[in-house]
C-alpha cells in the first residue's frame, strides 16, 4: 500500500546531495523536495474533443509521439517503487486514449491511486458504475461556468450539459465524492456560490484553480483573469468557504491580502510535484510548459541506473536548483513575502516578468506596476497542439465532435485493500494537526 503521508515525510531527504538533512517545519522539508513526488499530473494525450480557449498544453491534436501502453506501463512500475500517493491524469481528454482504462486499471492493481480530469464525455451510465466500484479512482470534471452560457462561451457549445450530464451519472451509480474542477476567470468569480450548490446537488467536492497564462491561456489571460476588485471577493469568499472547498494550493498569492489561506501556501514545483507530458518529458510544474522549465524524459533518462523518471526526479539539476534555498528577489523585502512566497512561477514567467519578481497578480498592486514596464520578448508555451493550427481566440466557438470511436470500455480494476489516502486532493499537509504542520 501507499504510505501515509507523516510516514512519508520521515523517510523524505532532500534530493540534492548536498543539501543538509531536513529540520524543523514540515512545510520547510518540502521546500527542499523529497525524494519522490507527493503526487504527480500526468497528460496522457494532447487529444481532446474540446478546444478550450484557456487550456494551459493547447490540446486538440493527438502527438504520434505518445507513450505507449508498455511504456506507460513501465512508469507505473516506478510510481509504484518510489510510493508516489497518487497521479493526476489530465490531457486533452484523457479517455480518448484507447488504453485508458487498461492503464487505469494497471495503475490501481499497483497500488497507485488515479484521479483523472475529464470533460465528462466518456462518463455514460455503464462507466459510471465501473468507476463507482473502484476504492482507488476518483474523477474531476471539469465546467468553467455554472450555466451554459458562461461554461460554453470558454469550453464549447454543448460542453455544459455534457459536464452535468456526467456529474448526473456519477450520482445515480453511486460514486461518492466526484469534483467538479473550476478555473476562476472574471466570469464566473460572481458564481462561486452556483459552483457550490451545483456540486451539494451533485453529492460532489467544489475544486478551484487559478487561470494562469500558460498554453492558450497566454492569448486569453488579459480578457479573462480576474480583476483586481474580483481577486479580493474571491479571497473573502475563500476565507468564509476554503475549509469545504479544494484549491489546489494556487491561490497562495491572494495570502498577501491578510491571513493565510488553507494549504500549503508555497510553489511546489520540483520540489513535491510535477508533469509528465504525452511523449514522456517531464517538467516542474504543469503550467509551465516550456523547455526552460524541462527536466528530462522518462525514456530518455531510462539507461541511468536509478531507471527514468527516478532519474529525472532525482538527479535534474533543475529540479535541484529549485529545491536550492531561494531568496526571494525583489519581493523579499515586502511585508507580505512570507506569506504569498512571491506568488506563481508560471504566471510570471509566461507574462515576461522576472522569477524573483512580483506575481503579475500581485494583490499589493506591485505586479501591476511591473506589468506596465518594458518586457522584452514574452516566452510562449514549447508545445501547441491546437487542431486549427493556431490558437483561439476569447469566447470561440468551437465544435463538439469525438476524436475516437468507442465500442464499449473494459471493466475498471477493483483492487483489495484500503484505498490510499488522497493527500494529493490538493494539500500535503490535509488531515495534519496545526501542531502537526508547524512540527
Amino acid at each position: 500500500m501507499t504510505a501515509t503521508l507523516p510516514d512519508r515525510v520521515a523517510l523524505a531527504t532532500p534530493t540534492a546531495p548536498s543539501a543538509p538533512k531536513p529540520v524543523g517545519r514540515l512545510i520547510d522539508r518540502f521546500e527542499l523536495g523529497l525524494d519522490a513526488p507527493i503526487c504527480l499530473t500526468w497528460e496522457l494525450t494532447y487529444a481532446c474533443n474540446l478546444s478550450c480557449v484557456h487550456c494551459l498544453s493547447s490540446s486538440g491534436r493527438r502527438d504520434p509521439r505518445e507513450l505507449s501502453t508498455e511504456q506507460c506501463k513501465a512508469v507505473i512500475d516506478e510510481l509504484q517503487r518510489m510510493q508516489v500517493f497518487y497521479v493526476n491524469i489530465g490531457g486533452g481528454e484523457p479517455t480518448v486514449r484507447s488504453d485508458f482504462w487498461e492503464l487505469v486499471d494497471y495503475a490501481t492493481d499497483h497500488q497507485v491511486g488515479v484521479k483523472f480530469s475529464t470533460n465528462g464525455v466518456r462518463i455514460d451510465e455503464t462507466v459510471a458504475a465501473r468507476l463507482a466500484a473502484s476504492d482507488y479512482v476518483d474523477v474531476q470534471i471539469s465546467l468553467d461556468g455554472a450555466t451554459a452560457e458562461v461554461n460554453d462561451a470558454v469550453r464549447g457549445p454543448g460542453s455544459f450539459d455534457m459536464a452535468v450530464r456526467a456529474l448526473r451519472n456519477l450520482k445515480d451509480a453511486g460514486f461518492r465524492d466526484a469534483k467538479i474542477s473550476v478555473v476562476v476567470t472574471r466570469h464566473n468569480v460572481a458564481q462561486l456560490d452556483d459552483f457550490k450548490a451545483l456540486a451539494d446537488t451533485y453529492d460532489a467536492t467544489l475544486r478551484i484553480t487559478r487561470l494562469r497564462p500558460s498554453g492558450r491561456g497566454a492569448d486569453v489571460w488579459d480578457d479573462l483573469h480576474p480583476t483586481a476588485a474580483q481577486q479580493r471577493e474571491l479571497y473573502d469568499w475563500l476565507v468564509a468557504n476554503g475549509e469545504g472547498v479544494l484549491t489546489g494550493d494556487s491561490f497562495f498569492h491572494l495570502s498577501a491580502f491578510g491571513g493565510a489561506l488553507p494549504g500549503l501556501n508555497l510553489c511546489g514545483a520540483g520540489r513535491v510535484v510535477c508533469l509528465i507530458d504525452p511523449i514522456g518529458d517531464v517538467y516542474a510544474c504543469p503550467f509551465a510548459i516550456h523547455e526552460q522549465f524541462l527536466a528530462g524524459n522518462v525514456l530518455r533518462d531510462a539507461t541511468d541506473t536509478l531507471g527514468g523518471f527516478q532519474a529525472v526526479w532525482q538527479n535534474s539539476a533543475l529540479f535541484r536548483d529549485l529545491r536550492s534555498p531561494q531568496t526571494g528577489g525583489a519581493c523579499s523585502s515586502c511585508a507580505h513575502f512570507d506569506a504569498c512566497r512571491g506568488g506563481c512561477m508560471a504566471a510570471k514567467f509566461f507574462t515576461g516578468l522576472p522569477l524573483d519578481g512580483p506575481d503579475p497578480e500581485c494583490v499589493q498592486g506591485y505586479g501591476e506596476s511591473a506589468l506596465a514596464a518594458d518586457r522584452g520578448e514574452i516566452p510562449k508555451s514549447s508545445v501547441d497542439h491546437s487542431r486549427s493550427g493556431k490558437r483561439s481566440t476569447p469566447r470561440a466557438s468551437v465544435p463538439l465532435t469525438l476524436l475516437t470511436r468507442r465500442d464499449g470500455a473494459p471493466a475498471l480494476g477493483t483492487a483489495g485493500g484500503r484505498p490510499p489516502t488522497t493527500l494529493c486532493d490538493e494539500n500535503p499537509l490535509a488531515g495534519l494537526s496545526r501542531e502537526e504542520r508547524s512540527r
